[in-house]
């Protein structure tokens, strides 16, 4: 089969969650003998900013990590012609340009003989509901969301049996627990600060209860305004800057834990859904504490693959456990990298994806997953 996936970027992970997950569904189609061709805009903000930030050096982890991926970048006027030959499966992420997806649209409007999908992975849908209502999608054959609470929206818009959920996922050919382990020391949170999504919630459940436990705490990401930096130097963490999400693996294996922080869309509007870090972390075998967050979907084992902290001094209280007790961080590691293994790779997506497509092509015949 021939996949064609337009990105935003799949070079970049630079605030751009979406490559983790993409990078890894990618490689595993491509490791099935699928033709897979990635197209992406030569002026997307996330490799703009990567490219500022760090050079071209600031690629290297990417692409030694993905020697088999590759992308396109394509301008103004893309040969649409030429990037959809031979497509059997054409996905769309949400973050284009909406004239970008209505050329796609049309261009199956118009007798392409290609599945056709949209994918969203973010929460515009509910923060700003009239940008995404804005895509002309009416030549798509259906919507892939990455969450239960995500895909009703699309329901009551109209998409009834043609959105389907398509969770983020672990690739675990890249994140798994170290082969050997070594020393392990201290707390680290791997996540960009954003427009003020968490900002009372890292000081309560990750800043000040690291610091009460008196374990240091490593902080990377992107987007950190000088406040935040103050914030963090305050609490006697350490900011360490932008991490390439191909090197995550390496720094989950020097630490005794992890923390989840989810924005507030994730806990308020649109609960269930995970962050990526919840899968990649389980999948290298680090121990994580959760902020309040809800498992709609029941996706995992709360309580067995990671601990859930409804307060700080909850948070505070099991970091402290966690410290001392080198059986619960086992069983912890052991269960949710179980979880992982049986449920959430991106062999398992690739799957899943497949079953869409068939499902599209003989609805009579599949059953909805």
């Amino acid at each position: 089969m021939r996949v064609v996936y337009f990105t935003h970027s799949l070079s970049s992970c630079w605030n751009h969650g979406n490559a983790h997950f993409l990078r890894g569904v990618l490689r595993e189609l491509v490791r099935r003998g699928h033709d897979v061709a990635v197209f992406e805009p030569k002026d997307a903000w996330s490799l703009q900013n990567l490219l500022a930030d760090h050079g071209p050096e600031g690629l290297a982890a990417y692409r030694a990590a993905y020697p088999e991926l590759s992308s396109q970048t394509f301008g103004a006027k893309p040969d649409l012609d030429a990037m959809l030959d031979g497509a059997d499966l054409v996905i769309v992420h949400e973050w284009n340009d909406p004239k970008l997806v209505a050329q796609i649209g049309k261009a199956r409007a118009c007798g392409g003989r290609f599945t056709l999908l949209f994918h969203d992975t973010h929460h515009r849908a509910v923060s700003e509901p009239d940008a995404i209502r804005a895509f002309d999608l009416s030549a798509y054959d259906g919507v892939l969301a990455f969450g239960e609470t995500l895909a009703e929206v699309y329901r009551r818009w109209g998409w009834g049996e043609r959105v389907f959920v398509w969770h983020e996922a672990a690739d675990v050919a890249l994140f798994r627990p170290p082969a050997e382990e070594g020393p392990r020391e201290g707390l680290v949170w791997i996540g960009n600060w954003g427009d003020g999504e968490r900002t009372a919630e890292l000081e309560s459940f990750l800043f000040a209860p690291a610091k009460a436990a008196g374990l240091p705490l490593d902080i990377y990401g992107v987007r950190y305004p000088d406040s935040a930096k103050a914030t963090i130097k305050r609490y006697g963490a350490s900011y360490r800057g932008w991490l390439p999400n191909a090197r995550a693996p390496e720094v989950f294996a020097r630490r005794l834990a992890t923390v989840h922080v989810p924005r507030r869309f994730y806990t308020r509007v649109l609960p269930g859904i995970p962050t990526i870090r919840v899968f990649e972390a389980l999948a290298c075998g680090i121990p994580l504490v959760s902020a309040p967050w809800s498992d709609s979907e029941n996706l995992f084992r709360p309580g067995r693959d990671f601990l859930t902290a409804r307060d700080g001094a909850e948070m505070e209280r099991h970091l402290r456990a966690l410290a001392a007790d080198a059986d619960l961080r086992a069983e912890l590691v052991r269960s949710g990298l179980e979880t992982i293994l049986n449920r959430h790779t991106c062999a398992h997506r690739a799957d899943e994806l497949m079953a869409v497509v068939r499902r599209l092509a003989a609805p009579e015949l599949e059953p909805a997953e």
